[in-house]
């Protein structure tokens, strides 16, 4: 049997190889092809519908009922207390006398005060008789003129003595007087913060007075409730035991500093007519409808940055791909956002996931909020 040549056997292998070489390719093709798959597989993202703020919601705080005018009551001058007559829920009126100081000192000046104008009354009496009969006696050539003018200067000086000791014995009535406290409003009594036996100072409380006047209730508002009230927003108020017991109010003063410790500032809301039961002390709840909110609120894990700008990845929902749209924040909490523009409202905005996205990159929604 004849051997096959050389040159039959090279083109047997050549023939052999162009007919693998199809095979191999089509091989290489779907192995690339499940490759690229597994790389454009759409990342699950978390998103949310972005919606235009619609009406204000309801911010419901904590606090307590007190007296719109509260006096601090105290004596005008220093002394020991001999006397307390009020307690803590007194009701009192202007001219009840709470508590007295002891007046021996201020007796002893009035007993001197009062000597001390009968003589400069005396002296008064004695210059005016002088006056008048130098007076008399000039015309007549019976006197000098220099003796003349020597007894009207006295009859001066002796009247501003006069006049002097008639002062210092009103202010010595006066300090008499002062060691008697009176209430000098109608209202109840808050606070005592003395005892009967005490030594105090002029000035000293010693009393807290709430007037009957006018009820206030006082919160503590975070910031953020005060920037979204309205100009002049009603508050509706409500005793925490009973609800049932309500109140319309007014915001009557903002405190123009913030508690150091709280952050919060401190709101008075004057009551209109309030009912009997909200007693001084009273805790209650204060209602009140915020502003409604003109941006757009996301959540804010949705915020991030492209070229040093604040922005939020957007996902087109034709081809579910997402790219990159600056926005403007005019306000932000730490668990939300508030964006003045950038968005017009029905984005689908993502809210999780963000740092590892890139342009154009497929997702898949998970847990996507209307």
């Amino acid at each position: 049997m004849a051997r096959p040549t050389p040159w039959r056997s090279a083109v047997g292998v050549a023939m052999l190889a162009l007919l693998l070489t199809p095979a191999l390719a089509l091989s290489g093709c779907e192995w690339r092809t499940k490759a690229k798959a597994k790389v454009v597989e759409p990342r699950p993202v978390r998103t949310v519908t972005a919606t235009k703020g619609g009406d204000g919601e309801t911010v419901v705080l904590t606090g307590q009922i007190s007296a719109e005018n509260e006096a601090s009551l105290s004596f005008r001058i220093g002394g020991r207390i001999i006397e307390r007559l009020g307690n803590v829920g007194d009701r009192v009126e202007p001219d009840q006398v709470l508590a007295k100081l002891d007046p021996q000192n201020e007796l002893n000046a009035l007993r001197s005060a009062q000597a001390a104008l009968s003589a400069a009354e005396g002296r008064l009496t004695e210059t005016s008789n002088a006056f008048e009969r130098q007076k008399v006696l000039l015309p007549q050539g019976f006197t000098t003129q220099a003796l003349y003018d020597q007894a009207q200067q006295a009859l001066r000086t002796a009247q501003s003595q006069l006049d002097n000791a008639e002062a210092q014995l009103h202010i010595a009535k006066d300090r008499v007087s002062y060691t008697q406290l009176k209430a000098g409003v109608a209202g109840s009594i808050t606070a005592r913060m003395a005892e009967a036996g005490e030594v105090v100072q002029p000035g000293q409380t010693v009393f807290q007075v709430a007037r009957q006047d006018g009820r206030d209730a006082v919160f503590d508002v975070p910031a953020q409730v005060i920037r979204s009230a309205p100009s002049d927003p009603k508050v509706v108020v409500s005793l925490t035991d009973d609800p049932s017991i309500t109140a319309s109010g007014r915001i009557r003063q903002v405190d123009p500093q913030a508690d150091p410790i709280t952050r919060t500032f401190r709101v008075r809301v004057g009551l209109i007519d309030p009912p009997s039961a909200m007693f001084l002390g009273a805790t209650v709840k204060g209602r009140m409808e915020l502003a409604a909110t003109p941006g757009i609120a996301v959540p804010a894990s949705a915020l991030t940055r492209i070229n040093g700008q604040p922005a939020v990845w957007l996902v087109d929902p034709k081809d579910m791909t997402v790219s990159l749209h600056n926005v403007q924040v005019e306000r932000f909490d730490p668990g939300s956002v508030l964006l003045s523009h950038g968005l017009d409202g029905g984005e689908i905005v993502v809210t999780a996931g963000v740092q590892a996205l890139h342009p154009g990159q497929k997702v898949r929604l998970l847990g996507a909020t209307p």
